[in-house]
């Protein structure tokens, strides 16, 4: 690791105006646990290093009734897990952060740096796009708020643009009626980056689905809604042979990455199974007897 300049500022002003006059020489660091690892591993090599850790205010967790919550973009995601808002109102959200990796990088990782970095084989993004969530993005021409599943583009790209920071994470109002599931799946149980992820969520209307969202995670380069799943799904009962269906369908619209952990067969297979498990689960069928 060569040497570099470390830089604190204050304030959001402050932190943007330097990212203007640095440029491609400088890079944001949230939580660090990505960043210095890219450096010591000399992936990356920047002049300057714009730390955010003093920006205060993009710290907090709030949750209203009417405009649903907010997540700063330097909350860690052990603070995410331990919320008690967050575990009563979105306990998706609490339960994949809980998971996330490791105990060290969840006390240290921030949910704004995990976004910007957008490793295909990460959970937040994949759990977030299903959750309709929406990013705020604060650059040196304004203020834009961009739905999540049009953040996260392609293996390692996301779309912010020169200059821009993410400062919060906003989910919608929490209903009662909507159910939902995130599952990480592992090759090995001392793994810690899951090869698939898969984050269902949907509204019952009785004993019929509206509203389903289906992503899949980890197992592409950028998560992936299942349009032809969720289409077939609604109005439709939970019943065995739905799931089976569905999850054929999520099989063949799949567009799995290979690479050394997985080739795309073994992730499509992954995606489908428990595609259908997750399915049947919310039904109140137990998969296990099938």
């Amino acid at each position: 690791m060569r040497d570099f300049r470390f830089l604190t500022p204050p304030t959001l002003p402050e932190a943007l105006a330097m990212l203007a006059d640095l440029g491609e020489d400088a890079c944001v660091m949230a939580g660090g646990t990505a960043l210095l690892l890219g450096m010591r591993q000399r992936m990356l090599s920047p002049d300057s290093v714009v730390s955010l850790h003093r920006l205060q205010a993009l710290k907090g967790i709030t949750v209203d009734p009417t405009q649903g919550l907010t997540i700063g973009a330097l909350v860690r995601h052990a603070d995410v897990a331990r919320s008690p808002e967050v575990q009563r109102h979105y306990p998706m959200l609490a339960d994949m952060a809980q998971r996330l990796a490791n105990p060290q990088v969840r006390n240290r990782a921030t949910i704004g740096g995990n976004l910007c970095y957008a490793d295909p084989a990460t959970d937040p993004p994949t759990c977030l796009i299903a959750l309709d969530a929406e990013v705020t993005l604060v650059g040196p021409d304004g203020t834009r708020r961009l739905a999540m599943r049009d953040f996260a583009v392609d293996y390692y790209t996301t779309a912010l643009e020169p200059g821009e920071l993410l400062t919060t994470i906003h989910l919608p109002p929490p209903d009662t009626m909507r159910v939902g599931l995130y599952r990480r799946l592992l090759r090995t149980p001392a793994e810690h980056r899951p090869v698939a992820s898969i984050a269902l969520t949907l509204l019952r209307n009785g004993d019929l689905v509206s509203d389903a969202r289906l992503v899949i995670g980890a197992a592409t380069p950028a998560p992936q809604t299942m349009i032809r799943a969720q289409a077939f799904l609604e109005g439709r009962r939970l019943t065995p042979d739905t799931a089976a269906e569905a999850a054929a369908l999520v099989a063949a619209e799949i567009a799995p990455l290979s690479d050394g952990r997985g080739d795309a067969a073994f992730r499509r297979q992954i995606a489908q199974v428990n595609t259908r498990r997750m399915l049947a689960e919310l039904g109140g069928h137990d998969w296990r007897l099938e």
